[in-house]
């Protein structure tokens, strides 16, 4: 009941803001200062649902909401015009996270189709060891998590595959630097050996600020990632920071979707929750 209450006044909310919201973005679209989204989704299916999947019918839904109002772009055009400073159109990326086999029923399928480009980020143990991942298992629904083939195949199509650490660990609770360098490092080198192809991104597991640490920015950026993601909401404005991209999660729930995609005003500042620090100084933490 009270879930339910609490929808009704976001959709109420975001009636009575929508006017305001119109005339702010038609300004930021004559500044050229419109903000890049990057959506995360995790798993796309009908079955066994849970806090991280989205249905079939509604993700296609808001994919199909997405194109007729942005232009989807790649996690590397997008923080190409953050670096220019300047966009002047609604613009958004899509990436998933951990890596599980139902996204390749309905939802990688249909992407490829549409020709519409997405990152796959993946936690290589559990595609390795094809068993579940814990908090899953936890749960007691375990799923099965991507093969080695189905990640082949959509490297072959031409998607974007990303490193989500090994262990999918908690970043922010590891200070040992060999550790963080197995977990990051060594799921890149993990989906390279596999792949054949260069990886670029790296995604933090949870993504909350608590799960980030300065130490992990820092070795990401020295090993040439061109790019991290975070998950804690938040938007990339032009003249930003291009390495970090944070992003904010497609929620099956419409009101809370189309408030967080037309720009809340009360959200603006979200971005700025978590500041990674002076991770680019070569100098020893």
């Amino acid at each position: 009941m009270l879930d339910t209450c609490k929808t009704q006044l976001l959709g109420l909310y975001y009636l009575a803001t929508l006017p305001q919201r119109r005339h702010a973005a038609s300004r930021r679209c004559l500044q050229s200062q419109v903000p890049m989204i990057v959506l995360f989704y995790h798993r796309v299916a009908d079955k066994h649902p849970n806090g991280w999947t989205i249905s079939t019918t509604r993700f296609r839904a808001q994919i199909e909401w997405l194109r007729h109002r942005f232009e989807i772009v790649s996690l590397e055009t997008a923080q190409q015009r953050i670096e220019m400073g300047a966009n002047d159109r609604p613009t958004v990326c899509i990436t998933f996270d951990d890596g599980y086999a139902d996204n390749c029923q309905m939802a990688i399928p249909w992407l490829l189709a549409e020709k519409i480009p997405f990152t796959y980020f993946v936690s290589t143990l559990y595609m390795q060891l094809g068993k579940p991942f814990p908090h899953d298992v936890a749960r007691g629904r375990p799923l099965p998590p991507n093969t080695i083939e189905q990640l082949r195949d959509m490297a072959t199509a031409g998607v974007e595959i990303g490193a989500h650490t090994r262990s999918h660990a908690d970043l922010g609770a590891v200070h040992d630097k060999r550790k963080l360098a197995d977990e990051i490092i060594g799921s890149r080198e993990d989906l390279e050996d596999v792949l054949g192809q260069a990886v670029q991104y790296f995604a933090f597991p949870y993504g909350m600020p608590k799960n980030l640490s300065t130490a992990a920015f820092r070795l990401a950026y020295e090993a040439s990632f061109r790019g991290v993601c975070s998950a804690y909401g938040g938007y990339n404005g032009p003249a930003g920071d291009s390495f970090h991209l944070r992003r904010i999660h497609g929620y099956p729930e419409w009101s809370r979707f189309c408030n967080w995609l037309t720009l809340d005003p009360r959200k603006l500042s979200i971005g700025d929750l978590y500041n990674p620090g002076d991770y680019r100084n070569p100098k020893e933490l």
